[in-house]
This record gives structure tokens, sequence and C-alpha cells, in this order.
């Protein structure tokens, strides 16, 4: 049987703005249910993101799915049936209606108090005076204890019929000021202290709030207070303090591609991206995706889940460059899940990538809770680099030693740095400091020096230097200081290269010591990888290099690839579309025959085998392969097109027509191919 268990850990986390929410549709385009919810249901509790978003979807049923994500990232007991928040919601919406909208042209929901109590729910204490001659009537709502949404540790709430008639409003000590709370009060409008002095011989007890709604806070000049004023707009925003509305924008992103399971399931994470250079020149992202909760299932004696990644690098245009997909079976024993229980958990992987402007996007998906996050970052990786650079620093809490050949992600040398995206230290940690210095010369290897300085308030707390020489590395570089002596706060470490004590370079980050005597650390999952000579990557970066056109350099990374491994169809095929595009036939066939007769040969060696073929004078072994794709992988109108060309060239006319004419029965929009069938019916 199986029973779901859930790690929560709280972490602070970097909001990072993903992407820009476009100008939201009018609301005149909802639906009656979908208006009445974002304008009646929720307009006090949304977020202006979520309402953007709310607005920008195209059908009822995308608004559906985002309602539902709506409502779960408010429960605070998800994986219960119950979601207390929504049912508190609608709860106080009807206590609203029902006892707050007497005696008003409206709901209750619309009043000032049905707002009030809408977002903040029931008062500690409600003072009311109702039958006191002099006051107009008037309540005093008493509120403590939600400071946690920046709102002062108590306040109160004062509403009052204006004038005399009508509905409760709310009072505002600047703008209506104690003269507004009592009736026929004909001293001077504009003197605060006159009409406080009249109102606390009525009431001593609304006289002192009426000056100020925060208890305690002194009022200088008689003057009401601005700080009420300033908590009424608090309140107003208490929405926006209460919940992390980034699951908006990412619904918003991955709707169309995650499955609808997933869409209400965004869970909040936070990264690291890095772009670190090997020493053969090559660059690799290195990055960490770190969740703030995870859910794993119990069947029978073991503990288990599976995370699926999927990756994608686009360019400036929009064009995939690359695409890579991850599956990581996790399993653990009840020792194990009692080590890992409450602890964050931290995904950290790497990938080849050739120079260029980027950005990268991967979707991590838990498949057993149906629960998904993501990363969004650009990434420049140069061409070259000819003068001398510091890399951006990678702040770590530990390292593992690790002699082995196989490549790990942030990984220096033989050392494995861990590392977090909040960069939060304890007093008795040591902190790694790795980077990187590129473009340096013979004599900057031999002369310059690297000056590490470990700053806060911008008074140097710690400095310490050495020569570039003194290291066996040329590339990578770690330092380690101990943190001990450093009191709880805020730092920045900076990492400075000199010449003669002239800068040429810098490069620092901010971190933070607590005052915390502990915190769980994640536990850290690992991509496994094969050593650095291993032909996998000259397939990737060729790949790459194809996908953004470069062909050149994409043949020479198949060609070393294909040197290492010739009997692989996974790296023949690329090479071989290569040669396609410069017109080596001779080449493309050649590499690729030798799959030909397999039973495990890919559409792709036998399409691009027939299209060689075809550009040969060959038909009829182009026609023969692209009959063998289509026994094997079924028709689609490139092999039915390229079938009529065939046959076409080999005078075979009425076989061109019904190949061609089947390509316009699954796709009618083809031009060319009914100019070819409309030239070949007019000479009949």
């Amino acid at each position: 049987m199986f029973r779901k268990i859930y790690f929560f850990t709280i972490i602070f986390l970097l909001l990072i703005p993903v992407f820009s929410i476009s100008k939201e549709k009018p609301d005149k385009d909802l639906s009656g249910k979908h208006k009445k919810w974002l304008e009646e249901e929720v307009l006090y509790i949304i977020t202006p993101t979520e309402k953007k978003v709310f607005s920008q979807l195209e059908t009822d049923n995308e608004r559906e799915m985002f309602i539902k994500a709506f409502w779960t990232h408010r429960d605070p007991t998800r994986g219960t049936q119950e979601n207390e928040f929504k049912q508190e919601h609608y709860r106080r919406i009807q206590y609203a209606n029902y006892n707050l909208g007497r005696n008003t042209p409206g709901p209750g929901w619309k009043t000032d108090r049905g707002r009030m109590y809408i977002i903040l729910g029931e008062p500690r204490d409600v003072e009311r005076h109702t039958g006191e001659a002099g006051i107009h009537k008037t309540e005093v709502w008493f509120y403590q204890e939600l400071a946690q949404y920046g709102l002062p540790p108590a306040f109160n709430l004062i509403f009052f019929q204006k004038d005399g008639v009508g509905e409760y409003v709310l009072y505002s000590p600047t703008m209506d000021g104690p003269q507004a709370l009592m009736a026929n009060y004909f001293g001077d409008q504009t003197s605060h202290l006159q009409a406080f002095n009249s109102l606390k011989k009525i009431s001593p007890s609304l006289a002192k709030v009426s000056m100020s709604l925060i208890p305690g806070e002194s009022v200088t000049g008689w003057q009401p207070s601005l700080s009420s004023d300033m908590l009424i707009q608090k309140i107003y925003m208490v929405a926006e303090k209460q919940f992390k509305d980034r699951y908006a924008e990412k619904f918003l992103l991955y709707k169309d591609i995650v499955e609808v399971d997933y869409t209400a399931n965004y869970i909040e994470s936070d990264f690291v991206v890095r772009v670190i250079k090997e020493p053969a020149g090559i660059h690799f992202i290195h990055y960490i995706i770190e969740l703030n909760r995870f859910s794993i299932e119990q069947f029978q004696n073991k503990y288990i889940t599976q995370l699926e990644i999927s990756g994608k690098v686009s360019d400036l245009k929009g064009r995939t460059i690359y695409q890579f997909e991850r599956s990581i079976p996790v399993e653990f024993n009840k020792e194990q899940l009692d080590n890992i229980t409450f602890r964050p958990f931290a995904f950290y992987d790497m990938f080849p990538m050739i120079p260029g402007n980027f950005k990268l996007s991967v979707l991590l998906k838990n498949e057993i809770s149906k629960e998904f996050t993501s990363i969004e970052k650009d990434i420049f990786i140069p061409e070259r680099i000819t003068s001398p650079q510091i890399s951006p620093l990678i702040l770590g809490y530990d390292s593992n030693y690790n002699k082995a050949e196989n490549m790990k992600p942030f990984k220096f040398a033989n050392q494995q740095i861990y590392s977090r995206p909040m960069r939060i230290f304890l007093s008795q940690d040591i902190l790694f400091v790795s980077f990187q210095v590129v473009g340096l010369n013979a004599d900057l290897r031999q002369n310059a020096v690297l000056k590490f300085e470990i700053l806060k308030n911008s008074e140097v707390m710690l400095t310490s230097e050495k020569k570039l020489s003194k290291y066996q590395e040329r590339l990578n570089f770690l330092e380690q200081f101990s943190l001990q002596d450093f009191s709880p706060g805020y730092y920045q470490i900076a990492v400075r290269l000199l010449k003669d004590d002239n800068l040429l370079t810098s490069e620092s980050e901010r971190f933070e010591i607590t005052s915390a005597q502990g915190f769980p650390r994640p536990w850290v999952q690992n991509s496994s990888f094969f050593p650095f000579s291993h032909p996998g990557y000259s397939l990737i970066m060729g790949k790459q290099y194809f996908n953004k056109g470069e062909t050149e350099k994409a043949r020479v990374e198949l060609e070393r690839a294909h040197q290492n491994q010739p009997d692989s169809q996974e790296i023949s095929l690329p090479l071989a579309n290569v040669y396609f595009i410069f017109k080596e036939y001779e080449k493309t066939k050649r590499i690729l025959l030798p799959f030909e007769g397999s039973e495990d040969a890919k559409y792709g060696v036998l399409f691009l085998l027939g299209k060689t073929y075809h550009a040969l004078g060959e038909f009829d072994k182009a026609i023969f392969l692209f009959d063998k794709a289509i026994d094997r992988f079924g028709i689609n109108i490139f092999l039915l097109n390229s079938l009529g060309d065939c046959y076409f060239n080999l005078g075979k006319r009425r076989n061109a027509l019904a190949a061609w004419g089947k390509s316009l029965e699954i796709m009618p929009d083809q031009p060319q191919i009914k100019e070819k069938v409309l030239s070949i019916r007019e000479k009949k």
C-alpha cells in the first residue's frame, strides 16, 4: 500500500522575475462564473501578478486549472482533502454578507467592514459606540499578532457612519480627523486638537484611537498619524505579503508544456547556474535546483519517487540549440529516510555548451506527487577571452575530494563544491571560494597576485594574498576561510587580480553568517557523467553547432566523435546530415550504409539515405528505402513527396500522382506539390 510523505523545509527564496507579463485582457472576456470569481470572490486576496496572469488565459479550461492552482498554493495542509484557507475565506465572505451588509444597498463583501473582515478575519475585540449622544455610530476593531504580513504587532480599525447616515466606512485619521466622528460638531474644522478635546469629553477611549490607529504611538503637533494611513495601505497589500505568487508566472509559462495533473502543483525552488571552462577549452553549464518541499511515497518498506528533468537551451532568435532529458529514480530505506527528513533537496547537473548568448530553461517534475518546478536563466559563453577575467564566484559550505575521472557538477580539479543559492553560513563553517581565472599570459601566471578580502559594511575584516605561481592549478582556484571569528551579519567576499599593485580584474559575492546554531543542509542528488575524453561530448556540441547554423564547426565536432565510435548510429546520422548539406553524397552514403539493413535502423537513417540516393540519381534505390521507412514507421508528407519526386524522375507519372495526391490529403496547403500535380495533369 502506498503512503505519501511530504518533506517541508523553510528556506529564504530569492525571487527572480523570469519573464514580463503582457497587457492583461479586459475582464469582459470572462464568462459569468469566472468574472464573479475574479471580481467578487477573490478580489481582496488575489495579487496583481495573479490577476494579470488570469486575465491572459484563453480558455475556460485554463481558468479552471488556474483556480485550482490558486487555492492549492494557499492550502496550509497540502495532501489532505480539506483546504482550510479556502474554507475560511468563503466563511468570511458569508459572514460579511449576512452580518455586515445590513442596511446597505449592496452585499456585505463590498463594504469597508466586509473588506477588512475578509482580509484580516475576526478582530480580537470590537468596541461599539451606537447610542452615545454627540457621536455618529462607530465601531473600533482591534487586531493583534499579524506582524508576519508587515503589520504592527497591534492596531485598531475604525468604521463610522459618515454624517450619521448610510453604511459604515473606514476611518482615516488624516483624511477624516476626530471631528468626522462627532455629530453636530461646530468647532474649528481645521483644528484637530480642538476636535480631539471635544471628542475626549464624550468618549475618552474613542478620542485616543482617533489620532492614531496604532496603540502607543506618540502624536506630535496634534496632527493625526500618517502611520495609520500607511497601515491601511499595508492591509490592502496583505495578499502580496501572505503568499508567493511566482507560481502564477510559471503557470502561464508552462501551461501548454506540463501535463494537466501538474499545472496546479508548482513548488518553490531556488537555483545556482555557473559557466565553468574545462582545461581543454570546452565550457560546461553547471546548475543546482534546490527545492523547499519534496514528496515521496512509501511502498512496503521502501520510500520512492521518480524525478523527470527536461532542459532546453535556446538562442536569442528563439531557436532550440540543445535539449536534454534526465530520469532520476529515488529510493530510500527507513534509515536513509530518517537522515534526510526535513532537509531540502538539491539536484546537481551539468552539460557542455558552445559559445553564444542563450536562455536556459529547466523543468523538474516529481512523477509521484505530480509537482513541478523550473528555472530560467540567461547564459553567455564567450568565443574567446583575450584579457584577464575572474569568473563569478562559487561559495560552498562543504567539499568532497573526488579523484575519479568521471566529471561531476561543480567539480574543480579533484574537489566537488557543495553550494546553496541562499548563501547562508554558520559561524562554525568553512567558506569554500572557488572560481576560474582566464585570459592569462605567461607573465601574469608568474607575477600576478590574487588578493582576497572579506568585508562587512565596507569594512575589511580579513585580507590575504597569494601569487598565481604558488597554485598548482592554472585555471581552477579554490580557497578556504574559517568563519569562526566572524559575528553574525551580512558580508561580501572580493577576489582581485593584481599585477604590480595594479588592479586587472575582480569579482565579488555576498553571503550571510546566521546567528542560528544550525540548520539543515540539503541532501544532494548528482547526475553522473562520462570522463571528459568520451565522444559523447563532441556529439552534443556538434548537434548544438548544427542547430545554431554553424555547420563547419558542427562538422569538426561530429567527425571527432565519429572517429571514436564509427559504428554508432547516433553519431553517424548527424554527421551524415552535415555531409548532405555540403552535397558530399558519397560520404553521406558511406557512413550510413552499415545501418541500412539493420533491424534497429532509425527513421532518419532510412530517409536520409533515400534522399542521398535521390541526389545521386539512383531513384530505384531511393524508392526502396522510402517504402521501407513507410512500412516500418508509417507515412508522412516528407516520405510521400520524396517518393513522388523519384517516380516522376523515372517517368512513372501515375505513381508520382498517387504519392503526391496522398500527401495533399494529409496536408492540403502545399503550393509546390499542387503545382507539380497540376503540371502533370495539364500534359495528359
